[in-house]
């Protein structure tokens, strides 16, 4: 069974509590809005810790250093593919723009024994929790729950 773990930064607005996602990038979800959006997260082996995993995917997959703080357990969600996630939020503020995603490599078009390079993430933005519920994977919208019961 293939494992995930994965950051959930939030911060507080006038608007209320937003949370930071990311845009799944590639092919298969560039023209798609709902259930394409993410927490920056990433897969581990059993050898290694899911806090070690989801703080080293935060960094592969933004080009930043994951920050520091307090980190909430959000515990985990089992995804329609079958793949665990486990979360923790933690308070901050990033800035979208300063974002250098990593990539991965893929045969695109398929079949085409072409292989080209796509950022993991596309794009990240801030979301209010009821739009991000919106647009995020759907098993992970009980981590956005899970920090909203949490949070003033």
């Amino acid at each position: 069974m293939k494992r995930s773990a994965g950051l959930l930064l939030f911060h507080h607005t006038d608007n209320g509590l937003e949370v930071l996602l990311g845009h799944m990038g590639g092919p298969f979800f560039a023209r798609r809005d709902a259930g394409a959006w993410t927490i920056p997260k990433g897969e581990y082996e059993p050898d290694e810790s899911a806090w070690a995993a989801a703080r080293r995917e935060f960094e592969e997959e933004l080009g930043l250093p994951p920050p520091d703080g307090e980190a909430l357990a959000l515990g985990e969600v089992r995804q329609t593919n079958g793949k665990i996630v486990t979360a923790w939020a933690i308070e901050a503020d990033l800035d979208p723009a300063t974002i250098a995603p990593g990539t991965f490599r893929m045969e695109w078009p398929p079949r085409s024994g072409q292989l080209q390079e796509f950022p993991e993430l596309d794009r990240v933005a801030w979301f209010g929790l009821d739009r991000g519920r919106e647009v995020i994977v759907k098993a992970q919208a009980a981590f956005l729950d899970r920090l909203a019961e949490h949070s003033p």
